[in-house]
């Protein structure tokens, strides 16, 4: 069984597709490729895992591929040049279509390509890994990093549509599919705490793959995300909540060269800090802190971050945030497993003392 969700964004809307054996679905292809060419953008080690079935669909229609190299520190300015040239050598014009076949960065930096290449061409999100399915290939933000901050250089861009095989997560070493589940886990704690309720009671069966787990969870983080995006396209308000942890997982992110934290675990550990921060701050029980941390914990992600970061680190890289304004630093916080709200009360003095003391328990 095939779920359908619409992203509602007036003319810009678009379903999302989630179900198992969707990539060699050759109906739903064809009805959302017609007659058009078609770019697939993917990475070295998807494409030889899903690249054929594309293919063996859409022959005809292929004017070229192109594989990217694996990893965040690939997700740059010198990666989407890469990207420009093959589209220019394939002679693509505006009525080409662009897969992204891949996870958040093939995405992110593929999406980028689409809505910069002749001021904009489509492109359909074909994520495969659990983060990219339940975060980064929904509500179209498509960005490249700068070695000073994550995302810095990107648009909003929406895709035509979602395509979300789950049997692609079968691939995933259990690091990255613990990844993903930090995305799934921050859904609970932002705005839905019944489906948090869900994931403590569930954990084990999404971390042994269940393919009916999976979809659930799945199917409750995009419906959540859609309805954010809908209501805050641009993220002006609302859609500021969907970042929880990541002011501080992005400072950790950068500060280790997108080299040994992945997004999704760097998510989990600024999580807690922001949770840690709201507790400390006298807005969130100790109990809530504590049950956020064991779910955290028992989906095998990390609850500290590296060893070498003080606080003066992390205020350094998150006044890089694309949530600062007016040079204030915005925080996500909690009042309570789904009550999230923004929070400009902290300047960097207040927030480095709050984080130095948090730092050192």
């Amino acid at each position: 069984m095939t779920v359908e969700l619409a992203v509602r964004l007036g003319e810009r809307s678009y379903p999302i597709y989630i179900g198992r054996g969707l990539i060699a679905d050759s109906e739903l292809l064809q009805k959302l490729i017609a007659d058009r060419s078609v770019i697939i953008v993917s990475n070295e080690v998807v494409a030889p895992l899903y690249m054929g079935a594309l293919v063996a669909h859409l022959k005809d229609r292929i004017k070229a591929t192109i594989l990217l190299p694996d990893g965040e520190e690939h997700k740059n300015l010198e990666t989407l040049a890469v990207i420009f040239d093959q589209l220019v050598a394939a002679e693509c014009d505006r009525s080409t279509l662009l897969i992204a076949l891949g996870g958040g960065v093939v995405g992110d930096t593929a999406g980028f390509a689409a809505a910069c290449y002749q001021r904009g061409i489509a492109f359909l999100q074909v994520p495969t890994t659990l983060l990219a399915q339940v975060d980064s290939s929904v509500g179209g933000k498509t960005a490249v990093n700068h070695p000073s901050g994550k995302n810095m250089i990107g648009a909003f861009y929406q895709p035509e549509a979602v395509i979300i095989d789950v049997d692609t997560l079968s691939s995933l070493n259990s690091r990255e599919l613990a990844a993903g589940l930090a995305e799934v886990i921050k859904y609970g704690l932002i705005r839905d705490e019944s489906f948090f309720a869900w994931l403590e009671d569930n954990i084990e069966l999404l971390l042994s793959r269940d393919a009916d787990a999976l979809i659930y969870a799945i199917e409750h983080s995009c419906a959540n995300k859609a309805e954010v995006v809908a209501a805050d396209e641009r993220e002006q308000g609302e859609r500021a909540l969907l970042n929880l942890g990541h002011t501080f997982g992005h400072a950790i992110e950068t500060a280790t060269e997108y080299s040994s934290w992945l997004h999704g675990e760097a998510v989990a550990t600024g999580m807690l800090m922001a949770m840690s921060f709201s507790n400390r701050v006298g807005l969130l029980a100790e109990d809530r802190l504590q049950r956020a941390k064991k779910l955290i914990q028992r989906a095998g992600l990390p609850l500290a971050p590296p060893k070498h970061m003080n606080a003066e680190i992390f205020v350094k890289h998150m006044r890089h945030d694309k949530k600062v304004l007016g040079g204030t630093i915005r925080l996500i916080l909690l009042r309570d497993i789904g009550d999230a709200f923004v929070s400009s009360d902290y300047n960097d003095e207040r927030l480095t003392s709050e984080l130095s003391a948090m730092l050192n328990e």
